[in-house]
């Protein structure tokens, strides 16, 4: 992760750009048709920087590097995944890991999840106490 900051000046800046569609302190995310702009301007043979500087960004401001990183990832995602998943922000989406949700739970629900917590710890148990004996042997 970047540890660059923007400031509010350099925020009101980047929005401006009609190619950013949202900006923060930390980041900034970019409308869904500049990246489909970018990876097909890319693909005629422009460089990532070429096409930033044709969309109106200020390097110095955004960081050099960033372009290449960017239009890299949006071919990736267009190579793998296709163009149409570039008009989805995955940002902050898991893959289904992380811990649980337990807020909001109905009582049912808790002694449900809670059940199946001990069942597996109970099995894991089992495991452990077969793995010792067999290591005793």
């Amino acid at each position: 992760m970047s540890k660059r900051r923007f400031t509010k000046e350099q925020i009101e800046e980047l929005l401006k750009n009609k190619n950013v569609s949202k900006c923060s302190e930390k980041s900034i995310t970019y409308s869904k048709e500049f990246k489909i702009f970018a990876v097909k301007r890319y693909d005629e043979g422009l460089t990532a920087t070429e096409i930033f500087k044709e969309a109106g960004f200020d390097l110095f401001l955004i960081g050099e590097g960033i372009p290449k990183c960017r239009v890299g990832s949006w071919r990736k995602v267009c190579s793998t995944k296709g163009i149409s998943k570039l008009n989805i922000e995955t940002r902050g989406k898991s893959k289904g890991g992380g811990r649980p949700k337990t807020k909001g739970l109905t009582d049912a629900d808790r002694i449900k999840r809670l059940e199946i917590e001990n069942a597996y710890l109970k099995a894991e148990n089992d495991f452990l106490v077969k793995l010792r004996a067999a290591k005793k042997r």
